[in-house]
């Protein structure tokens, strides 16, 4: 099961197991990750589940769509390695993966 770590504005940090083909949200509100908050469910239709991407591992999470990019314009504090935690499915090739959470989410 792929890691992924999720570190909070005052940092701290921590380690999530997820399952493979999950979105890292749904990982992420099954361990309870503080500030996750997916007010939508996943449905990009919110920015309540706005992270930043780690910079090492921005290529292998992507870019965002054109819809999360509409999506981003709601979330605080937008930054060019920030994403929808909803739109990131989960792979083998995220273990590892660092996000940090943003100090305000709504």
């Amino acid at each position: 099961m792929p890691k992924i770590t999720f570190i909070q504005p005052d940092g701290s940090s921590q380690v999530v197991e997820a399952t493979v083909g999950q979105t890292v949200m749904e990982a992420a509100k099954l361990a309870d990750v503080p500030g996750i908050e997916a007010e939508c469910g996943g449905a990009c239709a919110c920015a309540t589940c706005h992270v930043y991407v780690d910079e090492k591992w921005r290529e292998k999470t992507g870019s965002p769509a054109e819809m999360e990019e509409d999506m981003l314009d709601f979330a605080f504090d937008v930054r060019e390695e920030s994403r929808l935690s909803c739109q990131i499915k989960v792979t083998d090739d995220l273990d590892g993966l660092v996000l940090k959470v943003p100090e305000k989410q709504f």
